[in-house]
């Protein structure tokens, strides 16, 4: 593949991992590159990072794709060779040394876990990037029937090596207190993750050259953080997503107050803007307003906290918590099958993590039976809540629509909508789902607005519509 080809292949894979990428963008990045040469493959990452890369979370996806198209070194490690032409770097690994093939006996596994240890009280990212080859060439290898069928498996290798159990090893390696020192340990934790992203990555590079970098980027990158739908979030996901949500805040509120400052001016005061036109002949050249009185509407949430939906309630709970000054007052509702009231756990002052955690804990209160169902819930909110919605409140559903095929009591959740000034209802499914299975999207869909939210950035935009 010509440089130029591949460069075109890259900028469009990028594009499909999620990062916004312009046409006046790709030819900056190119121009970049051939300004800078060829000659170091961290000076062309640079190049295309600069150019490419508008945002924070989009870089771990950059780097993937990069690595795809244009990886470190082509074929078997241990038989990589200078090639002037390219943007391969020859590695030499243990296998070199010795000069034969390494075994994936008990022996050998507890061999290379000796090494590795070794590797993570040091800190040696070069070699741990050595190891990580080496592992993935030893314990990862899915052999095919016929040649050319090999795989690689990331999950074979951890399941194998299992990095994460040698923890309290390396400590005792560095003498360090297993109970004292929370800070060592948390290092020895972040070199056995910088372990395993090694691992993933050099299973995608042997991927890309058995089935092509295209394959493997459309279906191994996975896409920047505030793009992944949270109910197919991994729990290294949610973590990331937890460091989102308080940006994300801060830069919504600075734009609702931005908004509202905009919309001060009152409605137009005809008498004084009279009188001010006599001093220019009857000409009214500035324009007189009545001040705008100061007020802010109630939030009321309703909010689904069945399993299938528990990652996408916790961070649209922690946002609107995250906004509350925005609103009057804020009162939250959370609910399976039964209706319970956490509105004590959003007081001023309290951490917003630590209240995602509680309401976690507290799930148990919002279920009879275990089962979803959204017809009971609003039947017992109307019944024991209805002072809760009056002409200044905005009512917001959070949930899936999806009622175990119950009844839906439509007639209740219309008249909840008529008591609210607003009413919205945010749903974590694509609208293709909202009329499969047991969905009652469609019917609710009918009464209050629904709208689609499946990830951080449909969510920053509906709280920035919200407020």
């Amino acid at each position: 593949m010509a440089l130029l080809d591949r460069h075109i292949a890259f900028v469009e894979a990028l594009r499909a991992a999620g990062l916004p990428v312009s046409l006046s963008e790709g030819l900056d990045a190119a121009d970049a590159v051939l300004a800078l040469g060829l000659s170091e493959r961290e000076l062309v990452r640079a190049a295309y990072a600069t150019t490419l890369v508008k945002r924070q979370p989009h870089r771990a996806g950059f780097d993937q794709v990069f690595d795809l198209y244009f990886p470190a070194l082509v074929g078997d490690p241990t038989r990589a060779e200078d090639d002037p032409d390219s943007l391969v770097e020859p590695v030499e690994t243990p296998e070199d040394a010795q000069g034969g093939q390494l075994g994936d006996g008990p022996q050998d596994l507890a061999d290379f876990r000796e090494q590795l240890v070794m590797a993570l009280g040091m800190g040696d990212q070069d070699a741990l990037n050595v190891m990580a080859r080496e592992a993935v060439q030893r314990f990862g290898l899915i052999r095919g029937r016929g040649p050319g069928e090999q795989r690689w498996s990331s999950y074979n290798v951890m399941n194998r090596v299992s990095p994460g159990q040698l923890v309290d090893k390396v400590l005792e390696g560095l003498l360090a207190d297993l109970d004292n020192d929370p800070t060592m340990r948390r290092l020895v934790q972040a070199q056995v993750l910088a372990f395993e992203r090694m691992v993933d990555a050099e299973v995608r590079r042997r991927a890309a050259e058995v089935r092509g970098p295209e394959h493997v980027a459309k279906y191994t990158v996975r896409k920047s953080i505030d793009q992944i739908d949270f109910t197919s979030a991994r729990k290294s996901d949610l973590e990331e997503m937890r460091k989102e949500i308080g940006p994300l805040a801060r830069r919504l509120a600075t734009k609702v107050n931005r908004h509202k400052a905009s919309r001060q001016r009152g409605p137009l005061d005809f008498r004084r803007t009279v009188r001010a036109s006599v001093s220019s002949g009857g000409v009214p050249l500035e324009t007189h307003h009545r001040p705008r009185r100061p007020s802010r509407s109630d939030l009321v949430v309703l909010c689904d906290v069945s399993g299938s939906v528990a990652n996408f309630a916790n961070f649209t709970l922690m946002l609107v918590f995250a906004l509350r000054e925005q609103f009057n007052r804020v009162r939250a509702f959370t609910f399976v099958d039964e209706i319970h009231e956490v509105t004590d756990r959003f007081h001023p002052g309290a951490d917003p993590v630590d209240t995602m955690a509680s309401l976690a804990a507290s799930a148990q209160y919002a279920s009879l039976w275990g089962r979803t169902n959204y017809g009971r819930a609003f039947t017992r909110f109307a019944e024991l809540h209805a002072d809760a919605l009056t002409p200044k409140t905005n009512l917001l559903i959070l949930g899936d629509a999806r009622s175990n095929y119950s009844d839906l009591a439509l007639p209740v959740l219309q008249q909840m909508v008529q008591d609210s000034r607003h009413a919205w209802w945010l749903n974590p499914e694509s609208p293709r789902h909202w009329n499969t299975g047991d969905s009652g999207a469609q019917d609710y869909a009918r009464l209050i607005p629904m709208i689609e939210c499946r990830n951080l950035v449909q969510l920053g935009d509906f709280v920035h519509d919200l407020a």
